[in-house]
């Protein structure tokens, strides 16, 4: 008898999930890291999160199963009720809890055609069935969603800025889109890059998530606070969304250190508009200098920009990212996003951009 047969199977689509493969963390050729293919940002977190983070001493006690100490800090900076506010391992956590609540079998959700990977694979697991809407010049298009709803579709999710192409919907837009949506169909707005845009028509969805019955935001500790060793998120929606969700997570789902620092760093306002500011000033160089090269540089309002490269053999993605990392400058192939001619890169530090910049100078002139 075939052994395979005498032992637990996954239930059926589980092993048909492509599991999530984070971007590169070492270089070759025993050169300095340069390390851009997280979207992490080279300041690092606040000092203020550090020291909390320092100050975490009875490691035998369980943490706060509520995370009230985040969740006030968290609604006391953005103005929000803390009873509506979740708290998780990561907003991936977050995004897969509110998959696993409202989706099942014979439920589709939607994503756009570029959208996070995680996506897939949260309404996968829930057992439902993933469409993908087609974008307009690397930008999620609200009509080729709205084209898509029927009767199945039980949720919607939208990364606005979306990762990897950086590109962005205006508020106008997403209420438009939320606006076509069946009542019953959750909108999940996913603002892990929100606190980089500068954009006056640009809203992380705060305000529909506050007075809409179907919208939940999701936003991340990993991108502008620094902290994704840690893993800090967290959403916010209507009262019975969160409740639905607390029902079905983890009852310590997060440790104390996190819950401490992540407190610490929303406070830290005057950080983060640094960590922004320095993200303003070099998206700008870099964008400006990649495309100077010749190299097509898609507008990103996030702390990182895809570059479009030629399919002249010797001059493509893969090829460059080979040549850049042995030059110690690891950047993030997205073949898997469909976007196999294109690399991302994060905003680092200055000394980290300028040795891309200087990388794809040089791969860009090198002969045969």
């Amino acid at each position: 008898m075939d052994q395979k047969a005498l032992r637990p199977t996954p239930r059926a689509g589980v092993m048909d999930i492509a599991p999530y493969v984070p971007g590169k963390s070492h270089a070759t050729g025993g050169v300095k890291l340069h390390k851009l293919s997280s979207n992490e940002t080279p300041l690092g977190p606040s000092p203020k999160a550090l020291e909390a983070l320092r100050s975490i001493e009875k490691l035998e006690l369980y943490p706060d199963g509520s995370a009230n100490e985040l969740r006030d800090a968290i609604a006391e900076v953005h103005g929000l009720n803390a009873g509506r506010i979740i708290c998780g391992s990561g907003s991936d956590e977050v995004l897969s809890l509110i998959a696993y609540a409202y989706l099942g079998p014979g439920d589709e959700a939607i994503y756009s055609q570029h959208g996070f990977l995680v996506y897939n694979i949260a309404i996968k697991a829930a057992g439902a069935t993933p469409v993908i809407a087609p974008e307009k010049d690397l930008t999620t298009d609200v009509d080729a969603i709205l084209a898509r709803v029927n009767e199945n579709t039980k949720m919607v999710f939208i990364a606005n800025p979306n990762n990897p192409t950086g590109t962005y919907l205006p508020f106008d837009e997403v209420k438009r889109l939320h606006a076509g949506l069946p009542p019953q169909c959750m909108l999940v707005l996913d603002a892990a890059y929100a606190e980089y845009v500068r954009r006056n028509d640009y809203e992380a969805g705060i305000e529909l998530a506050s007075r809409a019955e179907n919208v939940i935001m999701t936003r991340t500790f990993s991108k502008v606070y620094g902290l994704a060793a840690l893993r800090v998120g967290w959403g916010y929606g209507p009262a019975h969304v969160i409740e639905a969700l607390n029902r079905i997570r983890g009852p310590f789902n997060m440790n104390s250190g996190a819950i401490s620092a992540g407190a610490a760093a929303v406070r830290d306002q005057a950080f983060i508009e640094a960590a922004v500011e320095h993200n303003s000033t070099w998206l700008h160089w870099v964008s400006e200098k990649i495309s100077a090269l010749g190299l097509k540089v898609i507008p990103s309002v996030g702390n990182f920009v895809l570059i479009e490269f030629p399919e002249t053999a010797g001059k493509t993605a893969a090829e460059a990212d080979v040549f850049l990392q042995k030059r110690g400058c690891v950047l993030r192939q997205v073949v898997s996003y469909g976007l196999p001619n294109c690399l991302r890169m994060s905003i680092g530090s200055a000394e980290a951009n300028k040795a891309v910049v200087e990388g794809l100078s040089a791969f860009l002139n090198e002969t045969d």
